[in-house]
């Protein structure tokens, strides 16, 4: 079950190419923005990429809520900065390699298709203070976030 609504979201400082060579610090929005965090499996997968895609062509609607959005998953930073130049995904990718972010947020999905843990899909909506405000961890990797109710919970939180 990942952490809880209402709880101090762990800080971390996780490594990305994208944008190029920047490390992505999720304190670094306190006082200023919420911040969306997508965890998802594995780049370069199905699922995955109609998530990133589908919130890449959104963005403004994000942005309306003054929410940044970011995709994190086990991927190393230039695997997930291949896939997004492939797959034309614009929001920033952290790379959790070492998985201690997954286990801090409590999303871990163990032996993925029998390759290793990786990052179970979830989304967290984190307000300006650095707190929960929602937590979803999908029943199954297949499946996607109630990306309505992250919307919803943003508008009251702007």
């Amino acid at each position: 079950m990942p952490i809880k609504v209402g709880s101090k979201a762990p800080d971390f400082t996780l490594k990305s190419k994208t944008p190029a060579d920047a490390d992505i610090k999720l304190s670094n929005n306190f006082g200023k923005k919420n911040t969306v965090l997508l965890f998802f499996p594995a780049a370069f997968t199905g699922v995955c990429t109609q998530e990133m895609c589908s919130i890449s062509g959104g963005m403004n609607d994000y942005a309306s809520l003054n929410a940044d959005v970011v995709g994190i998953s086990v991927d190393t930073p230039f695997a997930q900065a291949a896939w997004a130049k492939q797959e034309k995904i614009t929001i920033p990718l952290a790379s959790d390699l070492n998985k201690v972010v997954i286990k801090q947020y409590d999303v871990v999905f163990p032996m993925l298709a029998g390759v290793g843990d990786t990052a179970a899909r979830a989304a967290f909506v984190i307000d300006k203070n650095g707190v929960v405000q929602y937590a979803e961890q999908t029943p199954t990797p297949k499946d996607l976030p109630n990306f309505d109710a992250v919307k919803a919970t943003l508008a009251k939180l702007k």
